[in-house]
């Protein structure tokens, strides 16, 4: 079984939840609305951390018992409850189950942990409420009693379909149990997710779009296809693969946007490519800079108030996070978004966004005037990378491409 650590009133149990009245004291912003809400759950454990994961993920193995999964619904169900003075009266718009592995979890874990959420919190009636998934934990029936338990969308980390390279970046599945679990989320949901990797050690421009033509014939509304970053901290940081060069890596990209572009795909998103209707709603409140509580070991969130933005985050290790949850005190930080930092955290979200945003939504969710961003417009205009129509402004194909340096100027 997990060792779950009895803190003492000596330890560091972590900071309880600010006074939502001190929270809405005056201050140098004024929110004319509250932007939508979303809430996160994370799930930690998965079956093996990954050697290029930076998440916040750990290894649970068969010889350490059973899965802590009362505990830890528990843990979150008491999290959620220190929280919901700040979000009273909010309705919320979405549901994400991260991980982790969340599917390590059993059907009825999840049916228990919507019926608490539904029992403290009130959910549009469309609410989309998405589960990450691995193959590694496929059962066909249990995928099915996922759909039952309340998740709406699936999304499945696939990475790739070929043996070869699931090897080489350390997954758990192989090729055919990917096909078997895409398959059966088709057939199970009616929306669902792939995520797909590329630039992968050892992988050609062919083996890339082999993967993504296999996702694509699969009949998957969407995918999200990332490019393989070695991350610090991790084991690929500390053991580098070696990677296709960066020309290679550009060309499959290219290859993506053709492939996913004919199949009739939108690219909504940097990394994010979806059939009409089946966007993620969940992870486009993120770049709209919506608000999202965040509940689990090491959940992050982004409140907003009537005059000021605050962000938080969970404790990290899910032996200190349940004790600690139990005890109203599940938070290692909570502290006001800095003014300064405002118009930048927006435009590192928003610019992600392939249609781009109207001008007026920056002051909607920052409090702050557009002038506080029009001398950066106007150099991203000026360099080839953004297009403003009035009020309205969209990274250019070449700021898409170099979204990093179009970023920047808004530092």
């Amino acid at each position: 079984m997990v060792s779950i650590i009895t803190l003492t009133p000596s330890d560091d149990l972590g900071q309880v939840n600010p006074d939502p009245v001190h929270l809405m004291r005056p201050g140098l912003l004024q929110l004319s609305a509250l932007p939508p809400l979303a809430l996160y759950v994370h799930l930690p454990w998965c079956i093996r951390k990954c050697p290029y994961c930076d998440f916040n993920s750990h290894a649970w193995t068969a010889d350490a018992g059973e899965l802590p999964e009362g505990p830890y619904l528990d843990a979150l169900c008491a999290d959620l409850e220190a929280a919901l003075p700040l979000i009273w009266g909010r309705t919320v718009h979405s549901i994400f189950i991260g991980g982790g592995t969340p599917s390590l979890f059993s059907p009825q874990s999840i049916e228990r942990l919507l019926g608490d959420i539904r029992a403290r919190l009130k959910l549009t009636p469309d609410c989309e409420i998405t589960m990450e998934a691995n193959p590694g934990t496929f059962e066909r029936e249990r995928f099915k009693a996922f759909r039952s338990a309340g998740v709406t969308r699936l999304s499945i980390g696939v990475q790739s379909f070929s043996d070869e390279a699931l090897k080489a970046i350390g997954r758990v599945h192989d090729g055919a149990q990917a096909e078997a679990a895409v398959a059966e989320a088709v057939a199970a949901f009616d929306t669902c997710n792939v995520d797909i990797m590329y630039a992968l050690p050892g992988q050609t421009v062919e083996a890339c779009t082999a993967d993504v033509d296999k996702a694509l014939a699969m009949g998957v509304p969407h995918v999200s296809l990332y490019h393989l970053t070695i991350e610090p901290n991790t084991q690929f940081a500390k053991y580098p693969p070696t990677l296709p060069e960066d020309d290679d890596a550009y060309a499959m990209l290219d290859r993506i946007t053709e492939r996913t572009t004919l199949a009739g795909f939108d690219r909504y998103e940097v990394s994010a490519y979806a059939k009409p209707n089946h966007a993620c709603w969940h992870n486009s409140n993120y770049w709209t800079f919506g608000d999202y509580l965040g509940i689990g070991a090491g959940a992050h969130s982004k409140l907003s108030f009537a005059h000021r933005l605050i962000r938080q985050v969970r404790l990290r290790d899910p032996r200190r996070y349940m004790p600690a949850a139990m005890a109203g005190r599940a938070l290692s930080s909570s502290e006001d978004i800095a003014h300064g930092d405002l118009a930048f955290e927006f435009m590192l979200n928003a610019l992600r966004l392939r249609h781009g945003f109207d001008l007026p939504l920056f002051t909607e969710r920052t409090g702050l005037p557009v002038s506080k961003i029009t001398p950066a417009l106007e150099a991203a205009v000026g360099k080839g990378l953004l297009t403003r129509t009035g009020n309205h402004v969209a990274p250019t194909a070449m700021g898409f491409d170099f979204l990093s340096n179009l970023q920047s100027l808004f530092l």
